[in-house]
């Protein structure tokens, strides 16, 4: 399909077939390729431009084999969702931008050869290894890429004021993860190998049929399922290269595997000196892989108990060079490292943290999104362990002072509206990297006890009694999906937006547009973006392009990997979300 422009279609379309192909967008489904190509007209007909996002075009698969090649396939239109509001004809004319930003999430940047790694439980949890996790920095740079060459947000033309990364921004939360992420955000030159700078020590040239070994004949199961032979890859995947990093600012919020041993571990620093050592083991038989897996997800002091035996003992177990640059961080590390100035790139200094932060470890903050939208950045993970969250009572009272001083109103726990003294009214953006049905983690932090921890179910009614929080936005679950919460109360309700990652496919970010439509509601345009990378691959390119390029197939092909599930609905993908605006509601 063509890519349209607003030029295009206002010159060669009626506007009686632009208001049917409107009409045609509530639900994102269509009885024939005519109608979508009209639902795509028109929704190019209402955006400034579409270039560069999947408003213009899509990767899709082609090929019968069981492995798929990329190719360009039809963009998806806008789908109007009018769960929280009605939405009028002629707010199109009227609308004010008011708010215009992107955000990334779930880039698990890898050190692939990291001895505390699970590699070889694969066939018991999908996300223990992946065939294209050796080109995660080369892959996240391309998506800076993609956002560098975009002018602004594609229904209000708004440059954006921000980028947001929503946790899991490291795989392992090593110091060496972390700088190749500040230096993907910020700009600089990265080695993306750890141990031996001249040779690869990873699980991708062990010889075991468990893993993809790209530079080898060896028959493994992965080639089983068509995939191919790339000689030179990994020399090339660990090759120095030149980020440009991003020319927005841009800000961090902390995710599980920034805060644990992959993302599900509690770090008490019981294996730090097995993350800088020597060895790395490749494989264990099955019976051991189970009794672990059922640890990781069960039981986390068994897990790391069960984990050292095996570095020790258990085999093949594999000779590599240490490093001390693989050691993990922790809360006030993470947030310390943002402070440095070689990390400043296009600011804010601290990206959201600062020196407070860097003392306490307390990684909740505001920031300005812009002028009458503020930001609100929440720390829900849970040093306990396990992939999901809470947050403590603590951080539940400073978010609650937070949406009262910018409040004009509100409401209490009995349903009584409170009327605030000095509330700016402003329209609050939250961020966390946990979804409302991910936290649900209650273990008590080791760190705190005493501190009761809270849920999703609580931070949803929270948020409900303050009428100008408009988005929640988040990322974990690796999958696109749009919530609308407060159906039955207008003045109580809020979208929640969760965007897929950028590890497995589809590898999307999001722009995110807000508008005040001059009728007395909001619109929030959700538009998803991939990567710079061209969509067609060549095995025998391992140039940077060629690498990105292939990072994306990979992780479509990858055989632990759900793409259908993750890429969500079409109400999930490009949508306008109606809202009444506060006070109006």
């Amino acid at each position: 399909m063509p890519a349209y422009s607003r030029r295009h279609f206002l010159t060669g379309t009626a506007a009686a077939s632009a208001a049917a192909a409107l009409s045609l967008l509530t639900d994102g489904r269509f009885a024939s390729a005519a109608a979508a190509d009209r639902a795509m007209a028109a929704s190019a007909a209402r955006a400034v431009r579409i270039e560069g996002t999947t408003l213009e075009q899509v990767a899709t698969a082609t090929g019968s084999g069981p492995y798929k090649r990329l190719r360009s396939g039809p963009g998806w239109p806008l789908v109007v969702r009018t769960d929280l509001a009605a939405a009028s004809s002629a707010r199109d004319g009227r609308r004010t931008a008011l708010a215009c930003f992107v955000q990334f999430t779930d880039m698990h940047l890898v050190d692939t050869e990291s001895p505390v790694r699970f590699e070889y439980l694969a066939r018991e949890l999908g996300s223990a290894y992946r065939p294209q996790e050796a080109l995660t920095v080369r892959g996240a740079s391309s998506l800076v890429e993609r956002i560098n060459s975009l002018r602004g947000g594609p229904f209000t033309g708004s440059p954006f004021s921000l980028v947001m990364a929503t946790g899991d921004n490291t795989d392992n939360h090593e110091h060496i993860e972390l700088d190749w992420y500040l230096s993907v955000m910020s700009g600089g030159r990265i080695t993306p190998n750890s141990g031996d700078p001249a040779r690869y020590e990873g699980v991708q040239n062990s010889g075991s049929a468990l893993f993809w070994n790209p530079e080898s004949a060896f028959r493994d199961d992965f080639k089983g399922q068509g995939f191919p032979q790339v000689p030179g890859f990994l020399t090339a995947s660990g090759s120095p290269f030149s980020a440009p990093g991003l020319r927005t600012p841009w800000y961090s919020t902390v995710g599980n595997h920034d805060d644990s041993i992959e993302g599900t571990l509690p770090d008490l620093g019981l294996l730090h000196s097995l993350y800088t050592g020597d060895r790395k083991l490749e494989g264990i038989d099955e019976d051991e892989a189970a009794k672990l897996a059922d640890a990781l997800r069960n039981d986390p002091a068994q897990a790391i108990a069960h984990l050292a035996r095996l570095l020790r003992n258990g085999g093949p177990v594999r000779d590599i060079t240490p490093d001390p640059r693989r050691t993990p961080f922790s809360p006030a590390e993470f947030a310390k490292a943002h402070l440095d100035p070689a990390h400043t790139g296009p600011g804010p200094v601290g990206h959201g943290f600062t020196a407070s932060a860097a003392a306490s470890g307390k990684l909740y903050y505001t920031f300005p999104i812009s002028e009458g939208v503020l930001g609100v950045s929440l720390d829900t993970t849970n040093p306990a362990g396990f992939a999901d969250g809470s947050i403590g009572t603590a951080q539940l009272k400073w978010l609650e002072s937070v949406l009262q001083s910018r409040s004009s109103h509100w409401y209490d726990a009995d349903g009584r509206v409170v009327r605030g003294s000095s509330g700016s009214g402003e329209l609050i953006v939250l961020f966390s990297h946990h979804t409302s049905g991910s936290m649900g983690n209650l273990l008590p932090d080791p760190h705190h006890l005493f501190e009761k921890r809270h849920d999703g179910n609580e931070l949803v009614a929270l948020l409900q009694r303050y009428p100008n929080v408009v988005a929640w936005v988040n990322g974990h679950t690796h999958q696109n999906q749009i919530l609308a919460h407060g159906h039955a109360v207008p003045e109580r309700a809020f979208w929640e937006i969760n965007t897929a990652s950028h590890i497995d496919f589809p590898q999307h970010a999001r722009i995110i547009e807000i508008a005040d439509n001059g009728d007395g509601t909001l619109s929030l345009f959700t538009t998803l973006v991939e990567s710079a990378a061209r969509y067609e691959t060549d095995f025998g390119d391992t140039s940077n392009a060629g690498l990105a390029a292939l990072y994306r197939e990979l992780s479509f092909n990858d055989p632990n990997a759900t793409p259908a599930k993750r890429l969500g609905a079409p109400g999930d993908h490009n949508t306008e979300l109606l809202l009444a605006k506060p006070g109006k509601r």
